[in-house]
Parts: structure tokens; C-alpha cells; sequence
């Protein structure tokens, strides 16, 4: 059985983690620490998804170039072209993307609306929930205590 997205959400709840264009690159790393997260969403005033910042777009944006993140606004290194997937993607389908495109975090968008994000290790928790269920079913039929 391959599981989809809405049930990750539906086990681990749809909060996401956002902050406006305007905001500090200071100020977004700083909720991601405090939340434990690896990414933000970027949200305009009419909560219009405008873009993502990861851990890695931090490294790469701001301390590689010898940037600022106290004055350097999350509208000048966003990751603009977002890459989403709905509700109904397999857990299999949104682990190929995420390697085929070097991606870590895939928001979640149902009707346009974000409703929630999906990290690799969401993807890779479920995976092993599955794997740790067949097992047992399989061991339970083989001796015997799977009901008949």
C-alpha cells in the first residue's frame, strides 16, 4: 500500500511555519530555530504563497555571499519558484521529486490554499511505518497467528 500525503498531515498535523516578504532573513532563521524546522514559507499580507526559505538557501544566499541576515529582506532570496504537491501525491511520488530535484520540503497546496508541508523525513517516517506493519503481518502469517 503506498500511503499519500493527506495521511502524513492527517498524522502529524498541517501547521507550516511562514513569515511576509519584508521580513529579515534574521527573523526567519530565527523562528525556524526556535520551531526546529529546516524551512519557511513566504506569505503575503493575502496569504498568497510568494516563495520558501530552507536551511541550505541560508548557507547559500546569505553566508556564501557574505550577506547580512539582519538587513537583507526574505523577498531578495526566496526561492520564488515553489514546487508543491497536493493531498493526493503518494509518499512514493514525493520521494522521487524531492531527489530528482535536490528538495527537502514540499509545501502542500489543496485548491490553491496551502495546507500544509512535507520534509523528506515525513516521507521517509512513513515509509518505515509501512515497511514495519508488513513485517508484522508477514511474521504474523507465518507462525500462524495471522486470523484466518
Amino acid at each position: 500500500m503506498q500511503s499519500t500525503i493527506s495521511e502524513i498531515l492527517r498524522d502529524k498535523g498541517n501547521w507550516v511555519l511562514t513569515i511576509g516578504p519584508d521580513a529579515t532573513v534574521f527573523d526567519a532563521i530565527s523562528e525556524m530555530e526556535s520551531k526546529r524546522v529546516g524551512a519557511i514559507v513566504v506569505l503575503d499580507d493575502s496569504g498568497n504563497m510568494k516563495g520558501i526559505f530552507t536551511e541550505r538557501d541560508y548557507l547559500r544566499r546569505i553566508v556564501l555571499r557574505g550577506r547580512t541576515s539582519k538587513t537583507t529582506k526574505m523577498s531578495e532570496v526566496m526561492t520564488e519558484k515553489v514546487f508543491c504537491v497536493t493531498p493526493s501525491y503518494t509518499v512514493g511520488e514525493c520521494m522521487a521529486t524531492m531527489t530528482d530535484k535536490k528538495l527537502r520540503h514540499l509545501p502542500v497546496v489543496d485548491e490553491g490554499n496551502l495546507v500544509g508541508i512535507i520534509s523528506i523525513g515525513d516521507c521517509v517516517k512513513k515509509i518505515s511505518q509501512e515497511a514495519q506493519a508488513q513485517v508484522k503481518f508477514l511474521t504474523d502469517y507465518v507462525t500462524g497467528r495471522y486470523p484466518a
